[in-house]
């Protein structure tokens, strides 16, 4: 008897083992162009796996096609948290190839990279109304975070319910204001940090297991 129930509670524990665990959480990263989504997709998988998520670029829309980083594995305070990172090409309302030019771009290119950027723009928005568990919203903490776009793209993501956290990035800069961005959007928590510098990370790291754990 003694033999039975213990085979029994051994494989009720495996079974209890089995179903509790989770995928790993896919958070898109999200924000207008050029706010440095990829340079903090490139920190936080550098930082956790040693490997980057994609090229950064001063150049608007280098990021046209989404790109996933899986089972990313962030430690914090003795737990872990294991996410997807999508970093997801920069959502604008118009894309236009001129503004390619002014960094010496030939039409032909410049042309093609609006074409590109227009369709990232498309598919930065499946992901968001079908494939993502929470969004990290990106905003350059040196501009004016009040716009059509940003606004657009944080009520869709409440009107999905998502978790989300606001990071006022590129606070090394000398016009930066994470003032400006907290009284934009007064609802959600916002972060400062600068993901090309790496400060402030800590935070950054401790939020998003708190969010997304």
């Amino acid at each position: 008897m003694g033999l039975l129930t213990e085979l029994r509670d051994s494989i009720s524990r495996a079974a209890s083992s089995l179903f509790s665990e989770q995928d790993p959480k896919r958070i898109g990263i999200y924000g207008p162009p050029n706010a440095g989504k990829t340079t903090l997709a490139n920190r936080i998988a550098r930082d956790w796996t040693g490997d980057a998520v994609g090229p950064e670029s001063a150049i608007p829309h280098e990021t046209r096609r989404a790109r996933r980083k899986e089972n990313v594995e962030i430690e914090r305070d003795g737990k872990s948290v294991q996410i997807d990172i999508v970093d997801t090409p920069g959502v604008t309302t118009k894309v236009d190839y001129t503004e390619f030019l002014d960094h010496d771009m030939e039409k032909d290119d410049a042309v093609r990279r609006s074409r590109e950027a227009t369709e990232g723009v498309a598919e930065a928005m499946h992901w968001l109304r079908e494939d993502v568990d929470g969004v990290i919203y990106v905003l350059d903490s040196t501009a004016d975070p009040f716009t059509q776009v940003n606004t657009m793209l944080i009520g869709i993501i409440e009107s999905q319910d998502l978790p989300v956290l606001i990071f006022a990035n590129k606070i090394d800069l000398e016009e930066s204001s994470v003032k400006r961005i907290r009284n934009a959007y007064p609802q959600h928590e916002t972060v400062p940090l600068s993901a090309l510098e790496g400060d402030n990370m800590d935070e950054v790291y401790d939020k998003i297991a708190e969010y997304f754990g």
